[in-house]
């Protein structure tokens, strides 16, 4: 018979979300012996390893995969199960992980966090920062509880909800000759220069999608980061294609200067992404439930 204990099931995670013992060692206070006990004794239980070990890193093989939603599983229901036996029903804790991307975590961050950190200050709040790829990349493999992106995402196993509306503008620096028109047309952007996002981004997938109905231009720099993108963009570097949430202060000071470009579609849809396969307990739903989502739901 099967006896794994929580505290196994604990370090199988942890070693499964860090890579190596050492480190699961560490965020659990435990010493690495202790730990690597506890994995090859739920492996010995098992009857098969649940890691390939490659270069002194552990890598989750087909097994170890089909295992951590799992165990992710119940590991938070134990905990509920504790709080629902508590006589004080204890408020929520524990840790959710989120990610979210660039646009998101830099300058929304306080709408898609900030209810839930004051109604539930015992919540461990994990927050990653990336582009909606490796958001996405972060979902598929379970590192994540729940990401919020900018780009579409299509993949059977993950569901969307729309969370805001958002959109993009181009801007210029205040004395670039585009800059200068009092209106515009398609045919004034003919070898523009862009300073583009990385691929990966969902708003690099947006300035395509925008150049692509404009005159041939060049694009001159990628930079992964708004900010350094603005700083280009100042510097008379080139033009972008950037958040309107992410140039307020830029224009306010007069450093950035918004295109009026009514032939461009420059629209999106921000949107929280789960597993279909994960396990939502307390800590989800009730992040879920403020939200503050809008009614439409894609890709469920």
């Amino acid at each position: 018979m099967i006896n794994i204990s929580p505290r196994q099931l604990d370090v199988f995670v942890h070693i499964a979300l860090l890579g190596s013992v050492r480190a699961a060692a560490e965020q659990l206070h435990l010493t690495q012996p202790a730990a690597s006990m506890a994995l090859a004794e739920m492996e010995r239980q098992l009857d098969a390893p649940v890691f390939a070990r490659e270069r002194g890193r552990l890598r989750l093989n087909a097994r170890g995969r089909e295992l951590l939603p799992l165990a992710q599983e119940l590991l938070e229901r134990h905990a509920e199960f504790a709080r629902h036996g508590s006589e004080s029903m204890a408020a929520l804790a524990g840790e959710l992980r989120i990610g979210a991307s660039n646009t998101v975590g830099n300058y929304r961050v306080g709408e898609l966090l900030g209810g839930f950190v004051h109604a539930h200050p015992q919540v461990a709040i994990r927050l990653r920062v990336a582009n909606t790829e490796t958001i996405v990349a972060a979902m598929l493999d379970h590192s994540l509880d729940i990401g919020c992106v900018e780009g579409p995402v299509a993949h059977p196993l993950l569901e969307t909800r729309a969370w805001r509306d958002d959109w993009l503008v181009v801007c210029a620096p205040p004395d670039h000759p585009l800059a200068r028109k009092r209106s515009l047309k398609p045919a004034d952007f003919a070898e523009a220069h862009w300073v583009l996002r990385e691929p990966g981004s969902a708003t690099r997938v947006i300035s395509e999608r925008a150049l692509a109905s404009l005159p041939a231009g060049k694009t001159v720099l990628e930079l992964d980061q708004i900010e350094a993108i603005k700083q280009a963009v100042a510097a008379g570097m080139g033009i972008a294609c950037l958040p309107a949430v992410a140039l307020t202060d830029a224009l306010a000071a007069g450093r950035l200067k918004v295109l009026k470009t009514p032939f461009l579609d420059l629209r999106r849809k921000l949107s929280l992404v789960l597993h279909k396969q994960k396990y939502r307990g307390a800590l989800l739903e009730a992040f879920l439930a403020g939200s503050d989502l809008d009614a439409a739901r894609v890709g469920h």
